[in-house]
């Protein structure tokens, strides 16, 4: 099925971790500077410039489309992610960049405040043991408050879409890039994708200036099995299923992935029975005893 442009969707929605902060080299700086005032170290400045040329190769040299494409910004307003934006920016000529919006709710998981060390050691001990995705930190927020937040970006990423705001020119490849947090990024993709908790505790972590490419296939739905190859998406924690998923994905039909996400039927429907003469003839599973 062709993708028709008048839809308006994005060609491709790329979310990025920033570039190296002071906090990724030294945890101690997080017990004296306010977490979204953490800056980016020198070579983190220069990963921020080498990532906006491997960014501007993705948009204008792959696709049907190199040469009308354009550029969408969300940022998270933390210090680090939007001095990420401004080095990034400057692969970018201003006719390419359709615009920018500052986003709250794709900041950084709240961990607390000023975070002193020893008693953040032991706070992170007992996450690990109460579990990840459900365990919310003191004066801060858990994994699944981050996914309550993204949920309510999402709605406002396809709002926007559905009005038309991130378009100048329908005939024009759009592309969202979202400058955002590791752990942030990883509750995206899972909340887009329909992953589960447990899911989620299997992905890694992307390294300063890694992104991801959900790239729209031929069918209408987002795939990051179009840009990125089976051991990459292995590498970030996937399993063999939604990897599997993922490489469904690009060809697949949009709205298809509804009845097709087998983890949720697997996991809750494998014990009932194939059809209704199974369940009058007595042979379900699950029947209740006399």
């Amino acid at each position: 099925m062709e993708v028709h442009k008048t839809e308006y969707r994005p060609k491709r929605i790329i979310l990025m971790r920033h570039a190296e902060s002071q906090g990724n080299l030294d945890n101690a700086v997080y017990t004296i500077t306010p977490d979204y005032k953490i800056p980016l170290t020198q070579q983190g400045l220069d990963q921020a410039r080498l990532a906006g040329d491997s960014l501007r190769r993705v948009v204008s040299e792959t696709g049907s489309n190199p040469h009308n494409w354009g550029v969408y910004f969300y940022v998270s307003p933390y210090e680090r992610t939007r001095s990420t934006l401004r080095e990034i920016g400057r692969s970018f000529s201003k006719n390419r960049v359709i615009g920018v919006r500052e986003e709250c709710r794709i900041r950084e998981q709240d961990l607390g405040n000023f975070q002193v060390g020893e008693r953040m050691k032991v706070i992170q001990e007992t996450r690990d043991r109460y579990g990840r995705f459900f365990y919310r930190f003191p004066e801060g927020e858990s994994v699944a408050d981050v996914y309550d937040r993204v949920s309510s970006f999402l709605d406002t990423i396809w709002r926007d879409i559905d009005m038309k705001r991130l378009h100048r020119d329908p005939s024009q490849d759009l592309n969202l890039i979202i400058l955002t947090h590791g752990l942030t990024l990883r509750v995206f993709l899972m909340k887009w994708f329909k992953w589960t908790a447990e899911q989620f505790e299997s992905l890694k972590n992307p390294g300063n200036c890694e992104f991801r490419v959900m790239q729209l296939g031929d069918g209408g739905d987002y795939s990051l099995a179009i840009h990125h190859t089976e051991e990459e998406l292995r590498q970030w924690g996937l399993s063999p299923e939604m990897i599997a998923d993922q490489q469904w994905r690009a060809t697949a039909k949009r709205g298809d992935c509804i009845e097709k996400c087998s983890w949720y039927l697997d996991a809750f429907f494998d014990h009932l029975a194939d059809s209704d003469d199974s369940v009058a003839n007595g042979d379900d599973k699950c029947q209740i005893p006399d």
